[in-house]
């Protein structure tokens, strides 16, 4: 299917750092593992009352839960109906294959929206799954590698659990192994606007993100790292009508070793059609609600938009 990209300002483009090769000699290495988070694993008994994502969140605007009928197979199994592990404000289901999560889904609140500032980040395992469902703390040592949110820190900080929200997203089924300049430039505006937008309006929004699994993504330390991410987000629109769009941030080159270099990184701003295609991951009736998918069935052409920056960012 031929790609129709819309225009954007060249000059807006992203220009992230280049990552340099880090030499460590004895003494720093000692003081990195002095300095190393602690790991713990949170009791299922803890999270049992976790109440997790709302399809009625939006009102009327109804967003179930999305499904997976081709990947049933790689879905963990944890005994509910959506095979979801619950959280404050948010859900994660989680792939068994891979050990990280295929998707999250978080409501935001932006009228008791809640500042919680970061302090050191101390990650768990989550006791309803095995420890080695999850991937760990060994993946992340002593590399470019960060422990990246999926459901982003702030997103579930609202009412009057928002310290417990805050706790629960630093658990390793919400954590996806990211490069160090991931949470750079456009993707990091890109959440900064959607979180500024909700708390402006003081209007909710519903927001789904995970990675692209493919066969041919790097393995490092025994774990596949995927090169690319998407977020999807469901919200009213100023008039009230029900809204949807897509994003992705993917490497346009092959990644080198994790110790040396990453590839540029772009951020696309794509159809709920193609990450649907993409991942395998069905949205339900959400592409009816996204201009973009509702384009390229008209038109038989793939939409897609570079973001550069702040400027070039739309709901």
């Amino acid at each position: 299917m031929p790609t129709k990209r819309v225009p954007v300002d060249l000059a807006h483009r992203p220009r992230l750092a280049d990552l340099r090769p880090i030499v460590a000699t004895s003494s720093l290495l000692a003081t990195a593992q002095r300095s190393a988070p602690q790991v713990r694993v949170t009791p299922a008994e803890q999270l049992i009352d976790r109440k997790g994502y709302k399809s009625d969140f939006l009102g009327d605007f109804s967003v179930p839960w999305p499904t997976t009928p081709s990947l049933m197979e790689d879905v963990y199994q944890v005994g509910n109906t959506d095979n979801r592990l619950d959280y404050t404000h948010f859900s994660i289901t989680m792939s068994r294959s891979r050990r990280i999560a295929l998707y999250v889904g978080v409501n935001v609140e932006g009228s008791s929206s809640v500042e919680i500032a970061r302090q050191q980040d101390v990650w768990a395992y989550d006791g309803r799954i095995p420890t080695e469902a999850q991937i760990g703390e060994d993946l992340y040592r002593d590399n470019l590698l960060d422990r990246g949110h999926l459901v982003r820190r702030q997103d579930p900080n609202w009412g009057a659990e928002a310290q417990i929200a805050n706790n629960d997203t630093f658990h390793f089924t919400n954590c996806s192994p990211q490069m160090a300049a991931f949470n750079q430039k456009t993707w990091l505006e890109l959440e900064d606007y959607i979180l500024q937008n909700t708390r402006r309006w003081k209007a909710r929004a519903t927001i789904f993100t995970g990675p692209v699994f493919r066969d041919d993504d790097p393995t490092y330390r025994g774990v596949r790292i995927p090169k690319a991410f998407w977020k999807v987000v469901a919200f009213l629109a100023d008039d009230g009508r029900p809204s949807a769009s897509a994003y992705m941030i993917s490497q346009t080159s092959e990644l080198g070793k994790l110790e040396l270099v990453f590839g540029e990184l772009r951020t696309y701003r794509r159809s709920v059609s193609q990450i649907q295609q993409l991942t395998g991951i069905n949205f339900g009736e959400l592409a009816n609600y996204d201009g973009f998918s509702n384009e390229e069935q008209i038109t038989g052409t793939r939409i897609e938009a570079l973001i550069g920056g702040p400027d070039d960012i739309r709901l």
